[in-house]
């Protein structure tokens, strides 16, 4: 049943049920609902990407589709734009790219990512460019949902986003890189700190160990960095190593004074 049937077969019937009944008797009418078939039968119809005569006519009125919000429209639009637009006319670029916000926001990050790759690939000197690779990173970002899943697409937003830092350094799209970078990397370190977690309620203190520092070491500027130390500090000092609780602690008050629940873990030693 098409959605177009389903509404008039929600729409009020009038049913035969003998001369006594009264006209006046029926059920009200509902004006609404024949404005929502009026709605549901012009949607995804009035636009016609086949009528158009010429290539930038198409990307002039995709482009004005995707501007009021109708994504299905823009797509099939820009997916016939991408066909018959010069291989280097420079609306390619700006097609590539509204074709993948499109995907983006039906979720189909994968394709969007490629999408708006390829928008900054095909031409590196396009002022969307940055954006453009910016938001290629940010629907390989999309795909890692859970710190604790394979952080491959993590991994690739953030080579994606470094690509941005070194490829457009001045760019406006630098400055919300550098953002996301900071959040992706704080993903990064709360995922070591699980699995370091993980071993120190297993007892395998020398795994837990080992991941509390990974934090240390690859992800130093993450908010989580100064977790990571008071962590080994009472990991530690459950298997007695003082000496390296006492070093750690040393540390984490050199790098991260402010760091809440510093003195709990790291008294400040005592005058004499």
């Amino acid at each position: 049943m098409s959605r177009f049937s389903w509404i008039l077969w929600r729409l009020p019937v009038r049913r035969s049920v003998g001369p006594s009944v009264r006209p006046s008797a029926r059920p009200p009418a509902r004006p609404y609902l024949l404005a929502t078939v009026i709605l549901v039968t012009a949607c995804g119809s009035h636009f016609k990407p086949e009528l158009y005569a010429s290539p930038t006519d198409l990307f002039d009125a995709s482009k004005a589709e995707y501007q009021r919000g109708d994504c299905g429209a823009a797509t099939r639009g820009f997916n016939r734009v991408l066909t018959e637009l010069a291989p280097r006319d420079p609306r390619l670029a700006e097609a590539r790219y509204l074709l993948g916000e499109c995907e983006f926001q039906s979720k189909a990050y994968l394709d969007a990512s490629r999408s708006l790759r390829r928008a900054a690939a095909d031409f590196p000197d396009h002022e969307i460019a940055p954006t453009a690779l910016m938001r290629s990173g940010d629907a390989l970002a999309k795909m890692w949902r859970n710190p604790e899943l394979d952080p491959t697409y993590g991994e690739q937003a953030l080579s994606t986003y470094s690509e941005v830092l070194q490829r457009y350094p001045n760019s406006s799209a630098a400055a919300e890189t550098r953002k996301r970078v900071a959040d992706l990397t704080d993903k990064f370190a709360m995922k070591e700190i699980k699995t370091g977690d993980f071993y120190f309620r297993l007892k395998a203190y020398d795994a837990a160990i080992l991941y509390y520092k990974l934090v240390i070491a690859s992800w130093s500027q993450s908010s989580y960095a100064p977790t990571a130390l008071m962590k080994l500090v009472r990991t530690y000092r459950r298997i007695g190593y003082e000496e390296e609780a006492t070093e750690t602690c040393a540390h984490l008050r050199r790098f991260y004074p402010e760091a809440e629940g510093i003195d709990e873990v790291c008294p400040a030693p005592s005058a004499p």
